[in-house]
């Protein structure tokens, strides 16, 4: 069993990247997540990591990336991040801020079609 451990500077972070939320994190948070009927909570410490969008009752997590998550160094890292949190029993859904811009119907209903409502 894992101990639960409060990083408070991951905390502090997260309120940080809530108030300075990305244009596409605002775009997905206002016009479909928040119309929900499961909740999500915005820039949530889990473990070691924060992540951009989590929906805890469904064990979803949401990852929008920016450009600079294409570089190789960022590549290898989300991958160890999404092991771990799948590792956790999340099932991590990503998406590049270009896709959420250019088809942000068809992200929306991914979203809503993994969540199984």
């Amino acid at each position: 069993m894992r101990t639960k451990i409060k990083n408070h500077n991951l905390v502090r972070n997260a309120k940080s990247l809530r108030k300075n939320a990305t244009d596409e994190e605002k775009k997905l948070w206002y016009r479909f997540l928040v119309n929900l009927p499961v909740k999500f909570t915005r820039q949530k410490v889990i473990d070691r990591y924060i992540v951009d969008f989590c929906c805890a009752k469904k064990k979803i997590v949401i990852e929008l990336d920016g450009a600079q998550h294409f570089e190789d160094a960022a590549k290898e890292q989300d991958r160890l991040r999404d092991a771990f949190l799948e590792e956790m029993g999340y099932t991590v859904l990503r998406y590049s801020d270009k896709e959420l811009n250019s088809n942000f119907k068809g992200v929306c209903e991914d979203i809503y079609n993994h969540l199984g409502i």
